[in-house]
């Protein structure tokens, strides 16, 4: 039995490996390579009469993320999170399956809680350093009379907003086919709008376009342009101006987006370093919706709303695979201090402290060993990455001490016991937890 019990636990082992690598997206070959040392070790089991054969299964839709990925997650949602509670956000929670979501407070200017959700885009993507990246703007009023001026029947204008937004994957000529070949519009209108959707830069194109003989006597475009150009005047204020594109062929949302829309996308994630700036895809996205809160008012007045969503998710994977790439140790857990033990039969004592420290609000943790030796200890603290060590010894107990080791360093310190929790909450306060 204990034969078929240690069997049982590499199974256990094997099978949580092979689940791992196929949530990394490994490739085919080390996949196949350890399902096939899992088959292994289940043959060896063979068949088990006494056990009643059950397969757990994670729900549709849903994903098992293991102490890892869950450390990745959780550094995320606290950049996130910190970063809308500085811009004085207020936590609220729905009960449907989604983040979080904060409500800034609303200011009169409509641009400057624009600016400030770009601002927050912007301070967020920076501090998780996943790459350099790119915010588009447009505005929902500056496609409309676009689209007008160019000629296009107001009947056909969502389905030709949809074939533009797909500029940023595929070629002008591909959009045009489609939009004259697919969804019968003119070449010549086609054109025109091609002169508009494939332009993209910054405050000075919003000053060409409102220059522009046939924008300029539209309303809409008109109020949009006179916007986006307000608009960059907070961005230059906010010191992010250059990271923003006012880009014409951004046409998402539109169906509730009321003015000012714009989206996140990474031009080169830190793997592909060197290589030709690639984008990647949106990570994040945003606009301003001010009709959309109204249809649950039962006066149906017009609510300014402004709001931004983050791409968590394809954050986390871009996160985890510049991780792997640079094969960088992430904690898993947040332990400041193993109480440890240089000699047998000093369990008690062990647990003598640690309770102390716990009662002092220290994260520590021990190992559940009656008598571990030392160096078990010191290397469980190297591969969990825990910064200190208080080791216990039989004269230490006489002197009334705790050694205090810095895992880094391997410095060490007698520390009097009634002084150990302000020294290890002084020594912690100066270190960078990677988590």
């Amino acid at each position: 039995m204990a034969d078929r019990a240690a069997i049982e636990e590499l199974v256990r082992f094997q099978g949580e490996r092979v689940r791992d690598l196929k949530q990394q997206k490994a490739s085919a070959d080390q996949i196949e390579e350890e399902v096939a040392k899992l088959l292994k070790l289940k043959a060896q089991l063979g068949p088990d009469e006494s056990k009643q054969k059950f397969v757990l299964k994670t729900p549709k839709g849903t994903r098992d993320y293991s102490p890892r990925q869950m450390a990745v997650r959780e550094k995320v949602f606290d950049v996130i999170i910190r970063c809308f509670k500085r811009h004085g956000a207020e936590v609220i929670d729905t009960p449907v399956f989604e983040l979080k979501d904060f409500d800034i407070a609303g200011q009169f200017d409509p641009m400057i809680p624009d600016a400030e959700c770009l601002k927050i885009m912007c301070e967020i993507l920076s501090s998780l350093q996943i790459g350099d990246f790119l915010i588009k703007v447009n505005d929902r009023r500056i496609l409309d009379g676009m689209f007008a001026v160019c000629g296009v029947p107001d009947s056909k204008f969502r389905t030709i907003c949809s074939s533009v937004d797909k500029l940023d994957k595929v070629s002008w000529e591909e959009v045009k086919s489609e939009m004259v070949g697919e969804k019968g519009l003119a070449p010549e209108v086609a054109d025109r709008i091609g002169d508009y959707v494939q332009q993209h830069g910054g405050v000075s194109l919003v000053e060409q376009l409102l220059q522009d003989p046939k924008l300029s006597q539209n309303k809409q475009a008109l109020e949009g342009l006179g916007d986006l150009k307000l608009l960059f005047e907070y961005l230059t204020l906010f010191g992010i101006d250059g990271k923003i594109s006012f880009d014409l062929s951004l046409a998402r949302g539109l169906d509730y987006y009321t003015g000012v829309i714009y989206e996140a996308v990474l031009l080169q994630t830190p793997a592909q370093a060197g290589e030709e700036a690639l984008g990647v895809g949106s990570v994040a996205a945003g606009g301003r919706y001010d009709g959309l809160v109204g249809i649950f008012d039962p006066k149906g007045r017009k609510v300014p709303c402004v709001g931004l969503s983050i791409g968590v998710e394809r954050i986390f994977s871009i996160v985890e695979q510049r991780l792997e790439a640079s094969e960088e140790k992430v904690r898993t857990t947040e332990t400041q201090v193993l109480v440890a033990s240089a000699q047998k039969k000093l369990l008690e004592e062990r647990l003598k402290l640690v309770s102390e420290l716990w009662d002092a609000g220290i994260k520590a943790e021990l190992l559940y060993k009656k008598n571990p030796k030392l160096l078990n200890q010191l290397q469980y603290c190297e591969e969990a990455g825990i910064p200190l060590v208080a080791i216990i010894g039989e004269q230490e107990l006489k002197d009334g001490v705790i050694k205090l080791r810095s895992v880094a360093s391997r410095e060490e310190v007698d520390i009097r016991r009634e002084d150990l929790v302000e020294e290890i909450r002084r020594r912690t306060s100066k270190l960078l937890c990677i988590c």
